[in-house]
């Protein structure tokens, strides 16, 4: 399987206040999270990030990686220091991708587009950034936890014709 996400932001305390998630604090951010992201992705699943991962302390990122399920591939976000780029956790490390699934070509970047690569060809834009408050074009999905219900999605997920 494959799975999509973004707009975790592990560890900042930010992310109670500005973005509003449901959490007493951010001890119970983080599991409720992680337990998501686990009880969801396969350690054998490839789990796109679209970026904004995790809290700019030393280490964390690589920390947090190796508790999270599945071959993780990260989109880099705004909010993504080098520490979490360098982590040695990523299978894969980029600011845009392409790909392919269920011969559904879909466009992947942090930020969401007004335009993109085979948009009259019914290709798909996932995003995040917008932590669920942009209203959506046609085809453009965010796959941010905090549009869809703090937790990784599958294509199939996003669109349920392909169940």
């Amino acid at each position: 399987m494959i799975y999509f996400t973004s707009d975790t932001h592990f560890g900042e305390p930010r992310a109670l206040s500005i973005d509003r998630r449901p959490f007493a604090n951010l001890a119970e951010h983080d599991a409720a999270l992680i337990a998501n992201w686990n009880e969801t992705v396969a350690p054998e699943d490839d789990i796109w990030h679209l970026g904004d991962f995790a809290s700019k302390r030393d280490g964390f990122a690589e920390q947090l990686l190796a508790r999270l399920s599945g071959r993780k591939h990260l989109i880099v976000g705004n909010n993504d220091p080098p520490g979490t780029l360098e982590a040695s956790g990523w299978h894969s490390v980029q600011h845009y991708a392409e790909l392919t699934v269920d011969g559904q070509l879909l466009i992947l970047c942090h930020y969401p587009f007004r335009t993109w690569n085979q948009m009259g060809k019914r290709s798909i834009n996932l995003h995040g950034h917008s932590h669920g408050r942009l209203k959506p074009m046609p085809r453009q999905f965010d796959v941010g936890v905090d549009a869809r219900g703090l937790r990784p999605v599958s294509l199939a997920d996003l669109l349920p014709r392909l169940r």
